[in-house]
């Protein structure tokens, strides 16, 4: 399985960069690229943080596909 996410999209919604958005949830810049790009999972902590910042749930920014 691998976790897929809408962060990208979301923070284009947002006009939020990855800089702005690790910021807010006091990661580093690549720690995002590396989620968007589906080379790091979040921990339970990250997500609800960065599902926070986008006034969204869990289940709408993150979730599995079979690979």
């Amino acid at each position: 399985m691998a976790l897929k996410t809408r962060m990208k999209e979301y923070r284009a919604r947002y006009q939020m960069s990855q800089e702005d958005l690790a910021g807010l949830v006091g990661v580093r810049r690549e720690t995002i690229g590396n989620l968007e790009k589906g080379r790091y999972n979040p921990s339970l902590k990250l997500a609800m943080d960065i599902v926070r910042v986008f006034e969204t749930t869990v289940e709408e920014l993150f979730w599995f596909t079979e690979e």
